[in-house]
């Protein structure tokens, strides 16, 4: 089974490390002579997710409880302007223009830098990729202000602390829970998911009175995902046939995970499960304590 590339939980403590680049930023020049900071974006992993309400301007009110794992992305900032994006999986749909959340963040903080982004979590997963890469840029300009965060993204205001929390409002409440050291194996389908529309089916669903009973997955998203994307529901009997134990949905998907280690389900020899012709990534990740 492939192994995650991130950040180990010796390294939770130190997300922002300083190195050398070449004059254009660009890491891994030993000769270079400009400085560059290098931050990590771990993955978020939402173990459980309720929809407790909608505002009057539309926004969807959570109770969460997320935890950070460590499957990360690569921030590598230095001196200039422009984003680079340089993926190790899907990155479909991903523009390193004004919408990023990277150049957003920058913005945000009133800050410029030359960034090299290398993507490992993947686009549409469910796993808070951008906002992992947007809550990076705060930590490198050093705003811990949760209402800026907030303004970004609801996953930003966790992703900027991370390790495990109880996630509420439309993300900005955000309380610490002590960390607990678990496992889990994920699967990636090989498509994303557009969280806008799995939000409007949950809106349709609602006004129907479609929803399934409160707390039936553990994720009030799942339902009005599978509705979106009726593929989904063929990886999680695939993955729910491999490992024997019913699979959760991360957030409004793609990503299907259940608890335990590959060596748990015998597919400590795997790295992707079938559907037909196509195959879906299987990743193991742990979980990480607060930066």
């Amino acid at each position: 089974m492939g192994e995650t590339v991130g950040v180990g939980t010796d390294r939770a403590d130190r997300l922002v490390t300083e190195l050398a680049s070449d004059p254009n930023g660009r890491p891994g020049d030993p000769e270079g002579i400009a400085p560059t900071t290098e931050v990590l974006a771990p993955a978020k992993l939402t173990l459980s997710l309720r929809v407790t309400g909608v505002r009057p301007d539309g926004y969807h009110e959570l109770d969460a409880e997320m935890v950070t794992v460590d499957l990360a992305d690569t921030l590598v900032i230095g001196p200039g302007k422009g984003l680079t994006i340089e993926s190790e999986t899907t990155s479909a749909g991903l523009s390193p223009g004004a919408d990023n959340l990277v150049n957003r963040a920058l913005k945000a903080v009133g800050r410029s830098g030359r960034v090299w982004l290398i993507k490992r979590i993947p686009v549409g997963a469910g796993l808070g990729g951008g906002s992992a890469d947007a809550a990076a840029v705060l930590r490198w300009a050093g705003c811990a202000d949760l209402r800026v965060a907030s303004a970004l993204g609801a996953d930003v205001p966790f992703c900027v602390g991370g390790g495990r929390a109880r996630v509420r409002g439309i993300g900005e409440s955000v309380t610490a829970l002590p960390h607990q050291a678990r496992e889990f194996t994920l699967l990636l389908p090989p498509f994303g998911m557009d969280t806008a529309a799995v939000y409007r089916a949950w809106d349709a669903m609602s006004r129907a009175g479609s929803l399934p009973p409160e707390g039936t997955s553990g994720n009030d998203l799942e339902a009005p995902a599978l509705s979106v994307e009726p593929r989904l529901a063929l990886w999680r009997q695939a993955f729910a046939e491999a490992t024997g134990v019913e699979p959760r949905l991360a957030g409004s998907g793609s990503t299907w995970f259940v608890e335990g280690g590959a060596d748990n389900f015998g597919l400590e020899d795997r790295r992707s499960l079938q559907v037909g012709q196509a195959s879906a990534r299987l990743l193991r990740a742990r979980t990480v304590p607060a930066v």
